[in-house]
């Protein structure tokens, strides 16, 4: 018979990381794009910019809404641990997305006023703001949090480390290369050829910070150094830093034979790797060094009963999604519009 107390929270922590992975996959080229205005300053190229993302940007949040309700109602002790402990963060990422998404509309209804620029730039710094916090709070998340009896001892600066800023330029060069290469697939002209040349550039940036919080991270603590050192753990972990490598040649071929969606899904494919990298690394704890999944997990019957309308609705936002992503297929140029 299956034990639920043991089963449940995996299959929580399953969709939580799924629903991370999803949101990082989906909004992560679109906040690129935003942190990309810093590189194109033609407002026909802008627009085509923003042309890409217009009918998909705003169900993006769908994800982290879910990945919050997930650890909301799921994992209520890793909430109240982990929510006092990045307060500062997360209202400064929500703050900025809000803004962001302000912009996103302004910029369109203030053309020809001279307050598009304006627009613009919090278009721009919003997007970068958010994908620093967002690295920020991972990065704090991995290297442990101060627990004592289950509450947050720390303090409200405890998140901002080297280590932490180190993962916020990551996620901001990895965005911003995942925009990148979303434009290659989805525009044409001088913009795609501009796109090429930033996204060998970000890609090596990308490759920089993977290698320096993969040494980092397994000195933060002996489980993690454990992990992906000891035998037989480094026989299931090797794949990881292989893969790696193997997208990086077939990101180099892809660029350098012109190929649309090549790039893009290489660069997916390194979050991918990224993230599991990082799953591989904390688990089984939620709340590193010290809360495993199981520590601050609901009861079975509150989980069983999240799950049924989990199991309905997942599908349908799943369907919305792809559905809307395949209506908007195919390149965009400057004579097309959303708004």
């Amino acid at each position: 018979m299956m034990d639920l107390t043991y089963w449940l929270p995996i299959i929580w922590a399953v969709i939580l990381v799924a629903a991370i992975s999803i949101y990082v996959i989906l909004d992560g080229f679109d906040l690129g794009i935003g942190m990309l205005f810093a590189l194109e300053r033609d407002p026909g190229r802008r627009n085509v910019m923003v042309s890409t993302i217009a009918p998909v940007w705003d169900g993006n949040e769908t994800w982290m809404v879910l990945g919050g309700a997930v650890l909301y109602g799921v994992f209520p002790g890793a909430y109240g641990t982990l929510l006092p402990a990045f307060y500062l963060p997360i209202i400064l990422m929500l703050l900025a997305l809000i803004f962001r998404g302000v912009a996103f509309e302004f910029r369109v209804m203030t053309q020809g006023t001279g307050r598009e620029k304006l627009w613009n730039v919090g278009f721009m710094v919003g997007s970068g703001i958010a994908a620093f916090c967002q690295g920020a709070i991972l990065g704090g998340v991995v290297q442990g949090v101060k627990v004592v009896d289950g509450a947050f001892a720390g303090r409200a600066l405890d998140w901002l480390t080297p280590f932490s800023i180190l993962c916020g330029l990551a996620v901001m060069c990895g965005y911003a290369l995942l925009g990148a290469t979303w434009l290659i697939w989805r525009t044409t002209g001088a913009l795609e050829a501009s796109c090429r040349r930033w996204a060998s550039k970000l890609a090596i940036g990308l490759f920089v910070g993977i290698v320096a919080v993969s040494l980092w991270t397994p000195l933060l603590h002996a489980p993690y150094l454990r992990r992906w050192t000891d035998w037989p753990n480094i026989v299931f972990v090797l794949p990881v830093p292989v893969l790696v490598a193997v997208l990086g040649i077939l990101f180099v071929r892809g660029l350098r034979h012109e190929h649309s969606k090549g790039p893009f899904l290489c660069a997916l494919g390194w979050f991918f790797l990224c993230l599991s990298g990082l799953g591989i690394t904390v688990w089984p704890y939620i709340v590193p060094p010290g809360l495993t999944l199981w520590d601050v997990s609901a009861p079975p019957s509150s989980q069983l009963f999240q799950l049924v309308g989990t199991v309905i609705l997942l599908p349908i936002i799943l369907t919305y999604t792809i559905y809307s992503y395949r209506v908007f297929r195919g390149k965009v140029t400057e004579t097309d519009g959303y708004h």
